[in-house]
């Protein structure tokens, strides 16, 4: 088998030799997907691949996909490789798609129309595919200077550009109070800052640092985390759980809680997180208690259209509730990827005049539970449709106290949804 090295540093590259590939059918259906993440990518391969008919055109405003799903344990050395990169244009000849990068500023339902960039682009079907956006209003209202100073010293480390900013400052930390928050769900990939916060915590200690991780949670943690934070890093951990943060001053350096006032030297802020803005534009966010915009895109979902529109589609994380007996769908790379092949199905039928097979994602993650030795776990969530038409949700986490590379298998699997030829 490929090493982790050798599938990471070199596995995203397609062959420069490929045909181009720039055959969609002339007069075809015109399909439109908005974003170039996993569901995005997912979803243009199998429209490509499965409906040569249909003209399918990526519209993604970075020139190239990075994303790292190993992320916590590369943040701390555990694994040395760099992260991976797919420029979007080579991805795009090599599956015979058109690629457009530009930023999506406006879409018009009713005409069926995008505005990207200097281009108004029409469309028979639209997949919306464009991610989540943080949301600092409720810790720092619309204070701009405060909200571009946490953005800037203090990054989630939800994308790539800020995974390279945090493993530098994790590198430069010589000791004190590194802060770390946990926003609200839903938000993005739920486990990650728990299993971060061990990485982190093993980081300190093996290293000696004299510092400790304030890990504030708007939430009660994950069992697996909290006994390992008390049974193994009690001295670099200090976990407080249902904590709901009341104010946060970057310059000052201080975060406020109902109980608590935390002075600290570093920080990682994870705020609030919502769909991308995009969505809102587009009015396509769901209704709050009040009746007012909430915060991720309402959607059927049985169909993955947008709430009264069966000509656009959503996918991955800017998902709102699929279910009043669960919730939302997990926010992660396995499921937008799911979602991205469901909604290309539902579109490859319909347009060719057929009922679509009814279909329901599924969710995996893989996530370290502990370091030296190395402890893992597996979380599948498996979705079905209930006889009053409801979907529910059963959750099942697998033990490993002995990983082999299984989250290197997942991965590969990932990647060839997205970009084999």
């Amino acid at each position: 088998m490929a090493t982790r090295r050798d599938f990471l540093a070199g596995g995203l590259a397609l062959a420069a030799g490929h045909a181009c590939g720039q055959s969609n059918a002339v007069g075809g259906q015109r399909v439109l997907v908005v974003g170039g993440g996993w569901g995005g990518l997912t979803a243009a391969r199998r429209l490509r691949q499965t409906a040569p008919e249909l003209e399918v055109t990526l519209i993604e405003r970075e020139a190239a996909f990075r994303s790292l799903p190993l992320s916590n344990a590369w943040l701390v050395g555990r694994t040395p490789e760099a992260l991976p990169r797919q420029d979007y244009a080579i991805a795009a000849r090599g599956l015979g798609y058109r690629y457009l990068q530009a930023e999506v500023t406006a879409i018009d339902r009713e005409r069926r129309r995008v505005q990207a960039g200097p281009d108004t682009l029409a469309y028979d079907w639209l997949i919306l595919a464009a991610g989540i956006r943080y949301d600092y209003a409720p810790w720092l209202g619309d204070d701009a200077r405060a909200i571009e100073t946490v953005r800037r010293l203090y990054p989630a480390g939800y994308v790539v550009g800020e995974l390279e900013a945090l493993q530098r400052k994790l590198a430069q930390f010589k000791g004190g109070v590194l802060l770390m928050t946990v926003p609200p769900g839903p938000a993005r990939c739920p486990p990650a800052p728990y299993e971060r916060a061990m990485m982190i915590a093993w980081w300190l200690k093996t290293r000696r640092i004299p510092g400790r991780l304030v890990l504030v949670d708007a939430g009660g943690g994950m069992q697996r985390f909290n006994r390992v934070f008390v049974e193994r890093y009690r001295d670099q951990v200090q976990h407080l759980t249902h904590a709901t943060v009341k104010a946060l001053d970057p310059f000052a350096r201080t975060l406020a809680t109902e109980f608590d006032a935390i002075r600290f030297d570093d920080a990682i802020i994870i705020p609030p997180q919502g769909a991308a803005d995009i969505v809102r534009q587009a009015g396509l966010l769901e209704p709050d208690a009040a009746g007012k915009p909430g915060a991720w895109a309402a959607f059927d979902p049985l169909h993955l259209h947008a709430a009264g529109d069966e000509r656009l589609f959503l996918v991955g994380d800017l998902l709102g509730r699929a279910s009043p007996l669960f919730g939302a769908y997990p926010k992660s790379a396995h499921m937008a990827a799911r979602l991205g092949r469901i909604a290309a199905d539902e579109i490859i039928a319909r347009s060719r005049g057929k009922m679509p097979v009814q279909a329901l994602p599924e969710s995996v993650c893989h996530l370290y539970t502990d370091v030296d030795p190395m402890e893992a776990m597996r979380i599948d969530a498996q979705y079905r449709v209930r006889g009053d038409g409801l979907i529910t949700q059963t959750v099942r986490q697998h033990e490993d106290p002995q990983p082999r590379g299984e989250d290197l298998v997942w991965v590969q699997g990932l990647y060839r949804e997205m970009l084999a030829p």
